[in-house]
């Protein structure tokens, strides 16, 4: 009985660590998998005069099929907000919605028998395609990215980070008094910086040219072959400062990106869910209208 209860708790811990992708041994992508190869095999069987198209009694069952699915994919929104565990979980039901939502690219196509143009179906079909794409891009990137945010953090919050880069300035400010007037501009013009300036391309890129810190270090670092003394003393310290600033802000730009990378499908992703229910809405009235 004691091994019993150990081996539920280890297998409780481990599928409290397993991917939503994995769940339960990729119980829904073996359901995704088995309801395309079923969808493929009926569409090779049934003979539908003159040929398959969205209007026969095939199309229109895969349709059904296909709305239902779509209807019921966009509701993970609202599951999210829901709490409870077991076969209805929010791991389970993400697992149900990225496997039953690649099956859709066979049930949808296959709906249209091949038949494309330009009208309110096909733009629903071609709508539903730009859906699931950046769900994939989603898949990839929840896939490949924490571990990068994760070391790209060492160990710190995104506050933490960010006040290091303030600490570093007002010891850069402290240390720039002994230089002189123009060498103290340029190093203090580099204060206050914004590490998020640059809007929503910087964040994606991880590109800064334009970076203070960047300039300032560039040119002390000329200055330490121009000066003696104490001013070089004074210089070399400036230097290293910068140098720790610079570091501090490659950390904090790459977990900026990262995040970003993680996060601006979703503003892809859920509007185009919206249109594609709208388009579907209308799709669908047409059919009826015109059967």
């Amino acid at each position: 009985m004691a091994s019993r209860g150990l081996d539920r708790a280890e297998y409780g811990d481990a599928a409290a660590h397993e991917s939503f992708l994995r769940y339960r041994r990729f119980r829904w992508f073996k359901i995704g998998a088995v309801l395309s190869l079923l969808t493929v095999v009926i569409y090779m069987l049934v003979d539908v005069q003159p040929r398959h198209n969205g209007g026969s009694w095939l199309g229109y069952t895969l349709g059904t099929l296909g709305a239902l699915l779509i209807f019921w994919l966009s509701l993970l929104g609202i599951r999210k907000r829901a709490m409870t565990r077991g076969r209805w979980s929010l791991k389970a039901w993400t697992s149900a919605h990225v496997y039953l939502g690649l099956a859709l690219v066979i049930i949808g196509t296959l709906h249209t028998g091949f038949q494309l143009g330009w009208n309110v179906h096909t733009l629903a079909y071609v709508l539903m395609m730009m859906v699931i794409l950046s769900g994939i891009y989603g898949i990839t990137v929840y896939a490949v990215l924490p571990q990068g945010l994760s070391d790209s953090r060492s160990e710190m919050t995104g506050p933490q980070m960010i006040e290091a880069v303030n600490s570093l300035d007002k010891q850069i400010q402290i240390s720039a008094q002994p230089l002189s007037d123009e060498d103290s501009a340029v190093v203090l013009g580099s204060l206050g910086e914004d590490p998020f300036g640059g809007g929503a391309w910087r964040r994606l890129s991880g590109s800064y040219p334009k970076c203070g810190n960047r300039a300032a270090l560039a040119y002390m670092r000329q200055r330490l072959d121009e000066t003696s003394g104490k001013q070089q003393i004074a210089v070399e310290q400036i230097v290293q400062l910068l140098e720790k600033k610079a570091a501090a802000l490659t950390r904090l730009r790459g977990y900026i990106q990262r995040r970003a990378l993680l996060e601006v499908w979703l503003f892809f992703h859920i509007p185009l869910t919206f249109v594609l229910i709208a388009a579907l809405v209308a799709h669908i009235i047409s059919v009826f209208f015109y059967w």
